[in-house]
């Protein structure tokens, strides 16, 4: 669209500011949007493709999405939780998060977390663990996606005294598609063994017995 672009006349520049605010409003680049007809043969073809809701650019013959805000979510465990029998695996229930965006706990199963899009997820775990017994006790903890046991994920630690306990953390990049869920599983060797949270006292804020921080990278 052409447009005759506002001068200023006399004395009136207030008046001259605000018509030529409104012009550049009127001409300001907007990505073109991306059709089926794109080919994606020449590389740094930044686009909008309306359909997904997000811009792509094309890169090695294909267009790839520009991550504007992947998606995240904070998740705690606050209570302590057991294991109702040994050498046994369970899923961790996290409380229901807060500020998150995209990522959720299941509305049927708290146990599972779900993600709305694919893409390639950091996920950061860490858990208190008690042991409540003058015997050694092994913990496991691992994450699994839609019911499958993430390859060489495992963190095993053995406590071996009455009441000891340990923060154990890992670090992951999961690749998820939208709507699979997300699992921390844990097992122990003897129920002795806990998943240890705390309340506060007078001086500092509780401790819970495991946190889940989850991040979308990229697509």
């Amino acid at each position: 669209m052409t447009e005759y672009i506002p001068t200023p006349s006399g004395d009136a520049w207030q008046t001259w500011a605000r018509r030529l605010s409104v012009y550049l409003g009127t001409i300001r680049s907007l990505l073109a949007h991306r059709t089926a007809s794109e080919s994606a043969t020449e590389d740094g073809i930044l686009m909008w493709d309306a359909t997904a809701g997000y811009p792509v650019i094309s890169d090695n013959n294909a267009f790839r999405q520009i991550v504007v805000e992947g998606g995240h979510g904070h998740f705690i465990r606050a209570a302590s939780q057991t294991a109702a029998a040994a050498d046994t695996a369970y899923s961790i229930t996290y409380d229901a998060p807060t500020g998150n965006y995209n990522v959720d706990r299941d509305g049927s199963n708290p146990e599972r977390i779900v993600v709305t899009e694919n893409g390639d997820y950091l996920v950061t775990l860490t858990a208190e663990l008690k042991n409540a017994s003058a015997s050694d006790v092994t913990f496991y903890l691992w994450p699994a996606i839609n019911g499958t046991n993430e390859a060489n994920s495992r963190i095993t630690t053995v406590l071996h005294n009455n009441g000891s306990t340990v923060v154990v953390s890992r670090a992951y990049i999961l690749t998820m598609t939208a709507n699979q869920y997300l699992e921390i599983k844990f097992a122990v060797s003897s129920t002795s063994g806990t998943l240890n949270g705390n309340s506060a006292n007078s001086f500092a804020p509780a401790s819970p017995a495991s946190t889940l921080s989850v991040a979308r990278l990229h697509a």
